[in-house]
């Protein structure tokens, strides 16, 4: 298999493995435990997670709800502390990051789409997209513009460049924020839902534009869904409960 995850639970003789040899995971974490709540009354949401991602893949979390997959997520993308555990971007171990460090690093690195768009409805399509590159440190109002006019152009937006983003349709919406999420060309795009509030023929569009983008601009793309046939359509389905990772297959586009 050439390319693929590793995904193992912690309590299971035989961890699941697909490994890429010729290649290093861009997004790894290694024992990973989160725990949430008072100390007297803590729930063990995460239960010694493994888990690689490479570059030019897409994969799809699924698991029954409180399983674990959006707090995996959102502690992947250092929006939220492990209590144990490793977690490595390009090699470089970033658990003991300070908040300083783990905002430029989320910056730099990590794409985020959510289910809800979080677009600022009183800002234009590129300028919603150009706030990430601000936040970077990028001055040259000329060159963000442009970047993200060719974003646009990616999602088959180019002919709204000036709207207002609360002018758009839910769709429509849902595509900026998926160009806004790669403004920085992050090697890792972290998606929880990104379909969840959209129709069949929408979520179709924001899916292929997250698969074919993963393919075009080498990223890893991680997917949290519920929606089976979204997960199917990945390369990769890791399967969670109570936690852990129970299996990891191959799916490929169907």
């Amino acid at each position: 298999m050439s390319s693929g995850a590793q995904a193992a639970n912690s309590n299971h003789a035989h961890p699941i493995n697909m490994t890429q040899p010729d290649n290093k995971p861009v997004l790894e974490c290694k024992k990973l435990h989160r725990y949430l709540g008072d100390p007297e009354q803590q729930v063990h949401v995460l239960k010694g997670v493994d888990l690689q991602l490479f570059r030019g893949n897409t994969y799809a979390i699924v698991g029954p709800s409180g399983c674990g997959k959006s707090t995996l997520l959102y502690t992947l993308g250092l929006l939220d502390r492990q209590n144990e555990g490793t977690i490595l971007i390009d090699g470089i171990d970033v658990s003991k990051s300070n908040e300083d460090q783990r905002t430029r690093i989320r910056n730099e690195k990590i794409g985020f789409v959510f289910q809800f768009h979080f677009l600022l409805p009183e800002f234009t399509t590129t300028e919603n997209i150009m706030i990430p590159m601000w936040k970077r440190g990028n001055r040259k109002t000329l060159t963000m513009e442009r970047r993200a006019h060719m974003l646009l152009q990616s999602v088959g937006l180019g002919d709204k460049t000036e709207r207002l983003a609360n002018r758009l349709s839910g769709g429509e919406q849902q595509r900026v924020a998926v160009a806004r999420a790669l403004a920085n060309d992050p090697p890792i795009v972290l998606a929880d839902e990104p379909t969840g509030n959209l129709d069949v023929k929408n979520s179709n569009i924001v899916f292929e534009l997250l698969y074919q983008l993963s393919k075009r601009n080498n990223q890893a793309v991680l997917i949290v869904t519920h929606n089976p046939d979204i997960a199917r359509r990945c390369d990769y389905i890791l399967k969670m409960r109570d936690g852990v990772f129970t299996t990891s297959e191959s799916a490929g586009q169907a």
